[in-house]
């Protein structure tokens, strides 16, 4: 019998659904694997189930051998934690789940936008700590989204719904940097630098796939070039961002504040980024319902069923 590693609990009828497929082992941590019960997946199942946090390197596939696992069927869209080519090299098939997380994803986007440019952590902070004294004429002015610009890093289906709401909901106008050629259905100006996008908006945010080519993509150059009234929002991965530069950012009052639901070495937050009052926290919320990891989970689900049948992978990496 096929034998399945999934290597966090499953939401929902996820977990059953993968039970019908083979012989499963579930781990009931939601920690990420170690080293060793990475090298353990790839010799003893013939199809794991990881997702972010199981961290299989170039290193990991090397000391493999000839392993016994043919399908890693990543829990996520992003797989910067997988070294596909080195799986590939070793015949290791990968798979993700991209679409359920869009519009999940977007959402999270605006309410950074909201939370950090209406202060809205600050906010509720001061009323749950009892220093709020009541409403006056000055109290805690933020920056007024609707009508503002908007420039989105990385125009695809998450910037593209991101900039549909922001647009549409807010009457914003959108600017937008991307590698790769969009035909849009709302109307977006496309620039051709980071900086261009940076000097151009109130909010930029951030929504490109994580990866070598977009590590610290956005860095001091960006920041740089940004008003000193605009905000920061990152909902893409972590590592494209340099935290370092932002704190420094944030802290010399080159920026106004920044809202992150990712982080550089998540799920470690710099100190500096918790003391400062400018800065909205989420922790990695952007796919956080039951009906979203659930299509998520769904979706691997079809991706080993499709590898179990011999028939092409739906969503192949």
């Amino acid at each position: 019998m096929t034998k399945i590693l999934v290597t966090r609990p499953m939401p929902g009828r996820v977990g059953p659904a993968v039970r019908e497929l083979g012989e499963v082992e579930m781990r009931d941590s939601n920690l990420p694997l170690s080293e060793d019960e990475m090298r353990r997946a790839l010799a003893e199942f013939d199809i794991v189930l990881p997702t972010l946090g199981d961290r299989f390197s170039a290193a990991i596939f090397a000391a493999a051998g000839q392993p016994r696992a043919r399908l890693l069927a990543n829990f996520g869209m992003g797989y910067n934690h997988i070294d596909v080519e080195a799986a590939r090299a070793l015949g290791i098939a990968v798979t993700n789940t991209p679409g359920a997380v869009t519009d999940a994803t977007a959402d999270i986007g605006m309410l950074l936008i909201l939370m950090t440019c209406r202060r809205g952590g600050e906010g509720e902070r001061m009323v749950r700590a009892g220093r709020w004294e009541g409403w006056h004429p000055t109290q805690m002015l933020g920056l007024h989204v609707t009508g503002k610009t908007l420039g989105i890093v990385g125009m695809g289906n998450i910037g593209q719904a991101l900039a549909r709401r922001c647009h549409h909901g807010f009457g914003m106008d959108v600017v937008y940097y991307t590698r790769t050629p969009r035909t849009l259905d709302f109307p977006a100006t496309p620039v051709d630098s980071l900086t261009a996008l940076g000097a151009a908006c109130d909010i930029v945010v951030s929504c490109v796939p994580g990866g070598a080519e977009t590590r610290h993509m956005m860095g001091a150059e960006l920041f740089a070039a940004m008003r000193p009234t605009a905000h920061f929002v990152n909902i893409s991965r972590g590592d494209v961002v340099d935290e370092a530069a932002l704190i420094a950012a944030l802290s010399e009052g080159r920026i106004a504040g920044a809202g992150l639901d990712v982080y550089e070495f998540e799920p470690q937050v710099p100190p500096a980024l918790l003391a400062m009052e400018n800065v909205a926290l989420l922790p990695h919320l952007g796919t956080a319902t039951l009906e979203v990891r659930e299509s998520m989970g769904m979706m691997a689900v079809e991706n080993i069923r499709a590898f179990l049948a011999g028939q092409p992978l739906p969503n192949a990496v």
